[in-house]
């Protein structure tokens, strides 16, 4: 059966009005992982009463659900409807903050984490969806190069926005606020989305419970990672099994007349090395988020909101030079481009662990030139991603995009805070050093010797500035892999 109609309207008219729409709603999903960190310290204290595994599953459950979900949410949306899907996502959204907001204890929490990560998972690949479907072909690298930099943004404005919202009230506003421009985010995205093909594909259901179970099993193993021990045997089970099911889930794939994702796409050296240079990208910036805010209220006293603020010169850059992106790529070519943005970025991330204890100007310049790189690798990976699907699985080139950023994410988080953990721990002072179990944050250490603080901040400064050390490592190895797949897929591309 032919797919439907594309819908109404002169795309080009009215790209710019979903591109803005699109824009805010993945900035909101996106910020929602950086703005739940901030409020760690508050959640820690709450009636709640919630244990150091249960802090991180708060964190981490939107995480797991988001990730693991967003390939199949993207696959649903190319068959049942992209804005459909997108208005769906939305709603559950809302409705999983609006519960973590009132949530009497922390399964209640866990549950409405879990419920918002499956509204994110429909909304960010429907977002690619329908941006793809409502822009003119010749526009599209500037309309992908616009949402991948409201991507990189939302990050920042997680941390801006939740440290406004938490400085004026509670954890619990936090979730109300979210919940709130979540419903706004729907009457616009109602108004403003416009309706794409269905495409008659069967759901591929053995494939996509596959898909989630290898996810769910490498998350665990990630996030477990830094807690349980890399060697543990809860983390290398999960590890075992993310590579028993990946196996099963690739061999179920190649067997089936419309796969979810068909594994064979990644012989494409464009595809292959896009996916990994945007886990990367993401494993740099969430690495950073995650030592950022830290380091700004340890190691130079600032306030939750001053932090928050602290990340801004990242955005500089994507907010202002995001536009240029596309022409340059058209200039110096697509592996120029990665090269300059993977240099940038860990040129910036090294830079920073070098002026933790500067003038903050000097601290911020490294931001602004990390935010560099962000602006180079971002849209142009976005680009690639896209170019390598057709667009009428759109949906699933979003799923995609989104799924590489959700891991980058949590692996950045893992690395860094592993390195960061270690460094911290051997760097304690003598008093502290010989206590067993050894203190594992600088509040659990600050309580224990209030009388230790200088000794205490100046070891999470050190640790800090090894754990940006290390991201600034991997960005640089990993991303010169990335360049050399670009190369390859530049060389054996159709002239």
């Amino acid at each position: 059966m032919a797919p439907a109609p594309e819908g109404t309207g002169h795309p080009a008219r009215r790209s710019g009005p979903v591109l803005v729409c699109v824009s805010v709603c993945t900035a909101l999903v996106v910020g929602f992982v950086a703005a739940i960190n901030l409020a760690v310290p508050q959640l820690a204290a709450s009636s709640l009463r919630p244990s150091s595994a249960n802090l991180l599953w708060i964190v981490d459950a939107y995480v797991v659900i988001f990730a693991c979900l967003v390939i199949p949410a993207g696959a649903v949306g190319d068959k049942l409807g992209r804005k459909g899907v997108l208005l769906a996502g939305l709603g559950i959204f809302a409705l999983g903050a609006a519960l973590s907001a009132v949530a009497p204890n922390v399964a209640v929490m866990l549950i409405g984490r879990a419920v918002t990560g499956l509204g994110a998972a429909c909304v960010l690949p429907n977002c690619v969806g329908i941006l793809l479907h409502a822009t003119a072909p010749e526009r599209r690298p500037h309309a992908l190069a616009v949402w991948a930099a409201a991507s990189g943004i939302g990050g920042v404005a997680g941390n801006v926005g939740g440290g406004v919202v938490l400085s004026a009230g509670s954890w619990r506003a936090l979730f109300v606020a979210v919940a709130l421009v979540a419903v706004c985010c729907l009457a616009w995205a109602a108004r403003s989305a416009p309706r794409s093909a269905r495409h008659e594909r069967t759901l591929d259901l053995p494939g996509t419970l596959l898909f989630v179970a290898a996810v769910v099993a490498l998350l665990i193993g990630i996030i477990e990672g830094p807690e349980q021990g890399w060697g543990s045997a809860l983390v290398l089970t999960a590890f075992g099994c993310a590579i028993v099911l990946s196996l099963c889930w690739a061999g179920a794939e190649l067997r089936t007349p419309h796969p979810m994702l068909d594994p064979r796409l990644f012989r494409s050296p464009a595809l292959s090395s896009a996916a990994l240079g945007m886990t990367i990208t993401f494993f740099g910036s969430f690495g950073l988020f995650y030592v950022n805010a830290s380091l700004l209220q340890y190691g130079r006293g600032f306030s939750v909101l001053q932090a928050g603020l602290g990340i801004i010169p990242v955005t500089v850059p994507l907010l202002v030079g995001t536009r240029y992106v596309p022409g340059l790529i058209a200039r110096i070519g697509t592996p120029a481009t990665l090269a300059a943005a993977f240099a940038l970025t860990s040129g910036g991330l090294l830079g920073l662990s070098y002026t933790s204890t500067s003038a903050y100007p000097v601290y911020a310049a490294a931001l602004f030139v990390v935010g560099l790189g962000i602006m180079l690798a971002a849209p142009c990976l976005t680009a690639q991603i896209a170019s390598a699907l057709p667009v009428e699985r759109a949906g699933i080139a979003g799923g995609l995009q989104s799924a590489t950023r959700e891991l980058g994410s949590a692996l950045g988080v893992a690395v860094v805070g592993t390195v960061l953990t270690a460094g911290f721990t051997h760097r304690l002072p003598a008093g502290l050093s010989g206590r067993a179990p050894l203190p594992r944050t600088v509040q659990e250490a600050l309580t224990l010797a209030p009388a230790d603080h200088t000794a205490v901040t100046d070891a999470f400064t050190h640790a800090a500035n090894s754990a940006l050390r290390a991201a600034a490592v991997v960005v640089l190895l990993a991303g010169a892999l990335v360049v050399a797949g670009s190369r390859r897929a530049h060389r054996t591309a159709p002239r």
